[in-house]
């Protein structure tokens, strides 16, 4: 079998995949259009990110088994297009782990010391060391948000330098925590008590602008804002308002909402520090994802197991057919109540009803976590790592099979609690590939679970669909499907509607201030 590497990689990967019995191509740097030309003879591509594996390449990919990212993102690879050829796309999750946690804690003790600025003013030939008086890390407290791999080994690092480090995950358990002498606290209390605050979560729309100028304003004054995480979840012009007022003392950024971010006030201000988003840039980093996308790649194309697989197709191209759509809902359930749902996460509970959901339910199980955990780690998470995920963030899952239990054939139920509150939802699949939601918190109805939904309670009562829909049309969202759900005449019902845009905060606002209608909410669904 043959394996083009199409970006600069480190000769180990092309090492172990020769003496893997491939025969391997190394061509960095190459084009486009002659990667279209000869991609057609490849078995498997690795890539960093450099190559964009585009549609128009993968339709040229005749013979394409998997393409190996070596990193995490994959923002460079068309996966959906490659799931529809059959093709595995892997990542290397984890692999810079340590290279973000190190850069993170490089970045706030420059930023607690200036040494930046200090080194810019000593080189241009001045000497002014009163103006870049720094500050102690020692007993400062540093507010964690978001717990996974990397946020834990940042707090681990920060502990050494004895710092106080609290906090904010919706989804570690406390076992957990405490384990990694993290305490846990609200998103308030990291804003209240913090005098260094570091994000480590994905950017979803939960987390787009999480610090802005809101929560800035809860914050300590004169604290310092680390993010190496994702651009946008700092609202960047809430940034620059707080460091020119000085109510935020400094600010440390290794990414941006655009990159490369030209033209961006912040890169001028005298008490931000930066760096072209680096986090993963080591040489261990490097040559760690090297070795493991080659292992990877030759596991897969030796069909010994599947490890980092973005798309799911390797488990979808063992199961069994009738199962395919069952995990399709399964994610989409996982993604609807993480969505939904707020509070501190207490317990996940996941019901099978029918032979077929009860026989695969480990399988549906790890669809469900995937939805849950993709909005909740900054890592790609998949079907197969999503159970050990989830293990080692402490969550409480209980399974109940019910064979003969339900009115539906096949039914999976899933309930979601919180500290504030539960969500629970339930779907099934009619016919051979039909995904529906029959379920949500006792109300009764069918919903297609893809793209845009608009979900809200309301008195049952004439009316009120009309006043919903038509401050929709007056934002030009268009409506492309409703279902309603209601316990009795008169009483509270929910309405779901399949929308085919988002909702602008405009018109959120007007929707909330219809009477009758509560708990407004739009999630999005793959």
């Amino acid at each position: 079998m043959k394996i083009l590497v199409s970006d600069n990689l480190e000769q180990s990967c092309i090492d172990i995949l020769n003496g893997e019995g491939f025969d391997v191509d190394s061509k960095p740097g190459i084009s486009a259009d002659d990667l279209k030309k000869i991609i057609g003879v490849y078995d498997g591509l690795v890539v960093r990110s450099a190559t964009k594996v585009s549609s128009d390449v993968i339709a040229s990919a005749t013979n394409l088994k998997v393409i190996g990212r070596a990193g995490t993102g994959v923002d460079n690879i068309e996966v959906d297009a490659a799931t529809r050829r059959g093709i595995l796309v892997m990542n290397t999750p984890g692999g810079n782990t340590i290279s973000a946690a190190e850069h993170t804690l490089s970045m706030l003790l420059s930023l607690a010391r200036n040494i930046p600025q200090a080194h810019r003013s000593l080189t241009e030939g001045r000497w002014e060391r009163k103006k870049f008086i720094g500050t102690e890390v020692l007993e400062k407290t540093i507010g964690i948000i978001g717990l996974g791999k990397i946020g834990r080994e940042v707090a681990l690092r920060c502990q050494a330098l004895r710092m106080k480090t609290i906090g904010y995950d919706p989804l570690l358990g406390r076992d957990v925590a405490l384990k990694f002498k993290i305490e846990l606290v609200s998103l308030d209390e990291v804003y209240r008590r913090s005098d260094f605050i570091s994000v480590h979560t994905p950017l979803t729309n939960e987390t787009r602008g999480i610090l802005n100028d809101k929560t800035l304003a809860k914050c300590k004054k004169g604290v310092r804002i680390i993010n190496c995480a994702r651009g946008g979840i700092v609202d960047e012009q809430a940034l620059l308002r707080g460091l020119n007022s000085g109510h935020v003392a400094g600010a440390a950024l290794d990414v941006f909402e655009k990159e490369p971010p030209t033209d961006n006030p912040l890169l001028a201000h005298e008490r931000v520090i930066a760096t072209p988003h680096l986090g993963a840039s080591t040489e261990e980093a490097q040559e760690k994802v090297a070795i493991q996308i080659a292992h990877q790649l030759a596991d897969a194309l030796h069909a010994r197991g599947y490890a980092g697989v973005v798309n799911g197709a390797a488990l979808q191209l063992t199961m069994k057919e009738e199962v395919r759509p069952f995990l399709s809902l399964a994610e989409k359930m996982g993604s609807l109540v993480a969505q939904m749902a707020t509070g501190k996460l207490k317990k996940i509970i996941i019901g099978a009803s029918g032979e077929l959901v009860c026989s695969s339910l480990e399988l549906l199980k790890a669809g469900i976590l995937k939805g849950i955990l993709s909005h909740a780690l900054p890592d790609p998470v998949n079907f197969v790592n999503a159970p050990m995920l989830a293990k080692e963030m402490g969550l409480a899952i209980t399974e109940q099979r019910d064979v003969d239990g339900e009115t539906f054939t096949n039914l999976l139920r899933l309930r979601y609690e919180t500290d504030r509150a539960a969500k629970e939802v339930a779907g099934t699949v009619f016919g051979p590939s039909t995904i529906r939601l029959v379920m949500m918190d006792g109300f009764r109805f069918e919903l297609n679970p893809e793209g845009y939904l608009l979900i809200y309670t309301n008195v049952d009562k004439p009316g009120m669909l009309a006043r919903v829909g038509s401050i929709l049309a007056a934002h030009n969202v268009n409506i492309a499907g409703v279902s309603l759900g209601r316990s009795a005449l008169g009483a509270n019902a929910l309405t779901l509607m399949n929308i085919d845009s988002d909702v602008p905060s405009k018109a959120m606002q007007e929707l909330v201030q219809v009477a009758g209608v509560s708990d407004v909410i739009v999630v999005r669904l793959s």
